[in-house]
């Protein structure tokens, strides 16, 4: 299969020797293609040249990119192998729906590898920064003199959580591999007191990442074995807001550990404006009085069951607050059944909230003045873009980081943690009302609230976090091989 370049206008002024070519290679998830892109953007804006590679069909579903960039970021589109047990034209994690397309998911990516080695001998980059899973790039680079980086879009402490390398190397041929009780409670390599830990139920998720697949290796394997072949790590964290955990991910893995700062996104002004949508989604908005509106989104890897979007649909009922919710995987896929709405939802909330079934401009809507609170799966990125604006969370998490997130950021008082069922991870549509009643109402979720405000001040602070970026990018430009 051919390598195919798009969107190469021009490669710039050879002659300047300073200039570099960084090849960039998330994930196929747009939870990580995303922050992959935007940190495209901040090296490019330093005149160096970049290369983005992914699939397809995941370039052809990236949001304009402005046209200052159209001489130094090159989107590189190399197709995923063809596999048996992998859903047509999926080439995403958004594309999926069951754990094990997940593994077929990276089985596919694993044969992107020859293609990927054809682009980088022809063209010869000074940096790789790329995400977990590639494992097999670290011989590649050695070979062809490349130096490497991984860049983690998690924050630190679940990076932190998983231990040294050669532990995540070890679990791939270990005899005895980790077992649920071993995520229940803080690692013992972590040095300082922590609430970091996962429920039962999220546990289990941890142990299937750590187990063997149908790629051949285990998703833990993947990770360490790209940490053991890099140069360094760069990921998603300050030292502003839990900035232990930089320095303990320094000591398990005995190399630099580069924050990029918490890379806050930027409510464009004017890129929305006459989106119908947006215009109507405003409108809504407009007509809510301030801070009263829940906006509910769990992201577009989460999969909530039949039972799960009954109990929140009925939660955000009962609690008699405004809600905004976005909920766009309610088409089954394959043998899956569809997801619906309880008879009557929308009818009896029609003047409360609206169910929106399509792409909604996130930042544009938490930015809103009536909206009061986010009830959230606690990814990282939706994560920050909540407490950009001082959001408290009402946080349901479910799989990877999300749990990690919820722990810590309720210790931290800027949200609560709607209760679940220890063994299954049920909740009720009481503890739904419960938690959105505390969060947006209640006078005991002033000290909440006021907290959330407060932690604007690090999580939306551009000035502190484009430092960062400075700093990343000098080390690029002076540790080159």
């Amino acid at each position: 299969m051919e390598t195919q370049l798009v969107k190469s206008i021009a490669n710039g002024d050879e002659s300047n020797t300073k200039k570099l070519h960084i090849v960039m290679f998330p994930w196929l998830a747009f939870g990580h293609i995303i922050p992959f892109l935007e940190l495209s953007k901040f090296i490019a804006r330093k005149g160096h040249k970049i290369s983005f590679i992914s699939t397809p069909r995941n370039i052809d579903r990236l949001p304009k990119i402005p046209s200052e960039f159209s001489n130094s970021i090159t989107f590189v589109k190399i197709p995923l192998a063809k596999i048996d047990g992998l859903p047509k034209d999926a080439e995403a994690t958004i594309d999926i729906i069951t754990s094990e397309e997940m593994t077929y998911l990276k089985k596919a990516m694993d044969g992107m590898e020859k293609d990927v080695t054809n682009f980088l001998e022809n063209n010869c980059p000074d940096w790789i920064i790329q995400d977990f899973a590639q494992y097999w790039l670290a011989p590649i680079s050695t070979r062809l003199g490349i130096s490497r980086i991984f860049y983690s879009i998690i924050n630190a402490w679940f990076l932190s959580f998983l231990g040294s390398f050669e532990n995540m190397i070890n679990t791939n041929n270990c005899t005895s591999p980790p077992k649920l009780e071993d995520f229940l409670v803080p690692p013992r390599w972590i040095p300082f007191e922590t609430k970091a830990a996962y429920r039962l139920h999220e546990a289990r998720w941890m142990v299937e990442s750590s187990q063997k697949n149908v790629s051949g290796v285990s998703d833990m394997y993947r990770n360490g074995v790209t940490i053991e072949g890099a140069d360094a790590i760069i990921i998603r964290h300050c030292h502003e807001f839990e900035g232990q955990w930089l320095k303990l991910l320094e000591d398990l893995h005995h190399m630099p550990v580069l924050p990029t700062g918490l890379m806050p996104p930027i409510v464009e002004s004017s890129s929305d404006e006459k989106n119908e949508s947006w215009i109507s989604i405003k409108q809504w908005l407009d007509e809510k009085p301030k801070g009263s509106v829940v906006y509910v989104a769990l992201g577009s890897e989460v999969t909530v069951g039949q039972s799960g979007i009954n109990e929140l649909a009925r939660g955000l009922e009962l609690s008699g607050s405004p809600f905004f919710w976005v909920l766009r995987k309610l088409s089954g896929l394959g043998n899956i059944d569809p997801i619906v709405l309880p008879d009557g939802f929308e009818e009896r909330t029609k003047g409360q909230g609206i169910v929106w079934k399509s792409w909604a401009p996130q930042l544009k809507i938490l930015s809103h003045e009536s909206v009061g609170g986010f009830l959230t799966h606690c990814g990282w990125s939706s994560t920050i873009e909540g407490l950009i604006f001082g959001l408290p969370l009402i946080m349901l998490p479910f799989l990877v980081d999300q749990g990690l997130n919820a722990r810590i950021l309720r210790d931290e008082g800027v949200g609560v943690e709607v209760p679940r069922n220890e063994e299954g991870g049920t909740y009720t549509s009481d503890s739904v009302v419960n938690s959105v009643k505390l969060v947006m109402v209640e006078n005991d979720g002033k000290i909440i609230r006021e907290k959330a405000k407060e932690m604007s001040s690090i999580f939306g602070n551009k000035e502190l976090h484009d430092k960062y970026i400075e700093n990343l990018i000098n080390f690029l430009e002076n540790h080159k091989k």
